[in-house]
């Protein structure tokens, strides 16, 4: 099997509070001795990552993109709720995702934000391309709302996010969102939701999660991932979870 050229779009650092365990030069480096073509670092609704990012990646010669990832509110069972990552494409796109953060930070208590989709204006994030990523308990109806709202709001510049995480509802997952996708025609992308740089991470991930919801380790139950598959894998690893169609449109928003 040849490895597929790949490029991670969904990757939050330590800079992300108490959900990401690695700092963003640990996260580089792993994806350049991957073989990466390029790294996201999407922190949430933050850009804290982006900086020591840029210098490890500028030092390993990989392509770096830089966005931010947001927990939107949906519509009630209408939409539910849904996670966005913004993408920039240029110096004037940086700056409307810079800008959009800052809003959501200073109209919430400090520490916090909150995105309803009624709060979102896609024409204020030009040069941003958008990629959701329905959560696995979305219902069929929900994951439809989700992909035509966003094909309205970000025409021509969006993607629809397929996790595959060794999880028992990994066909069911992608079955409906290649549903979604030919009833909207937006297209479908691979995206590691990654959490941490190597799979070792796990046990620290398992202790900030606990910290973040403020109980023991012991009680945490299905509050923690089931599973250490939200690490940078190998490019042997992805084709073996990842269709190629899906692997191939990483490179293509890259």
């Amino acid at each position: 099997m040849s490895l597929p050229d790949y490029a991670e779009l969904l990757c939050c650092s330590n800079f992300t509070f108490l959900r990401g365990s690695s700092h963003a030069e640990e996260l580089v480096a792993r994806a350049q001795t991957l073989g990466y073509t390029a790294l996201a670092i999407t922190d949430e609704c933050s850009m804290a990552g982006i900086a020591r990012a840029h210098l490890a990646a500028k030092k390993a010669r990989l392509p770096l993109m830089v966005g931010s990832q947001f927990r939107v509110q949906g519509q009630g069972a209408r939409t539910g709720d849904f996670t966005l990552a913004l993408l920039a494409t240029s110096l004037q796109g940086y700056g409307n995702l810079c800008e959009f953060i800052t809003r959501l930070r200073r109209s919430s208590e400090k520490g916090t934000y909150r995105l309803t989709l009624a709060a979102m204006d896609p024409d204020a994030l030009g040069d941003c391309v958008a990629i959701a990523v329905p959560p696995r308990h979305a219902t069929p109806a929900q994951t439809d709302a989700t992909a035509r709202w966003l094909l309205d709001a970000f025409l021509g510049r969006c993607w629809l996010g397929v996790t595959q995480l060794r999880l028992m509802d990994d066909e069911i997952h992608l079955q409906r969102l290649r549903q979604a996708s030919a009833l909207t025609a937006v297209p479908l992308v691979a995206v590691g939701d990654v959490h941490m740089h190597v799979r070792s991470r796990k046990p620290l991930q398992d202790v900030l999660t606990a910290t973040r919801i403020g109980r023991p380790l012991t009680d945490c139950g299905y509050a923690l991932t089931p599973n250490a598959e939200q690490h940078l894998r190998t490019r042997l690893r992805l084709a073996q979870c990842f269709p190629p169609d899906l692997l191939a449109e990483t490179l293509h928003i890259a």
